[in-house]
């Protein structure tokens, strides 16, 4: 999937869009993208000036967008629709600092999906060298439910 397929299911854009292409769907199962981390990101600029690193917390949002994409593909939902929720990040982990020029390379397996519920186990990594993890639990809804309709219980 190219970025315009991406921006036809997340609604995401620039500079919050954090997945540049998808390269294997298995629905319901996996999902491979990556996003190309450039000096020019909005992020770099205060995160930390002349140490340039991108946050962690980018790097999960790029791993949930991922996991968005793969529920998407894998129940043939219709984006105009349907929304993702992200609903918690468990066993984050930070192994190595994501520098300008690194290409972020995401892996996304399901660990367990039921009804609207997805569990997945994301990975993501810079030249085979994992640089962050964790395990994400996110919903989908109907795009024009109320907020009270969306919380989790």
């Amino acid at each position: 999937m190219d970025i315009g397929e991406i921006q036809n299911l997340l609604p995401h854009r620039y500079p919050f869009l954090l997945v540049d292409r998808v390269v294997e769907i298995v629905p319901g199962q996996k999902l491979t993208a990556y996003k190309n981390v450039t000096v020019n990101e909005p992020f770099f600029n205060g995160h930390f000036p002349g140490q340039p690193v991108m946050p962690g917390v980018l790097i999960l949002e790029a791993l949930a967008q991922a996991m968005a994409i793969l529920a998407y593909k894998s129940e043939g939902m219709d984006p105009n629709r349907k929304l993702t929720y992200l609903m918690g990040v468990d066993g984050a982990r930070f192994r190595k600092p994501v520098l300008p020029g690194d290409r972020l390379h995401l892996a996304i397996e399901v660990v367990r999906h039921k009804g609207s519920v997805w569990k997945t186990k994301g990975t993501a990594s810079v030249d085979g060298v994992r640089v962050a993890e964790g395990e994400f639990l996110a919903t989908v809804v109907d795009k024009n439910a109320k907020a009270e309709e969306t919380a989790a219980p």
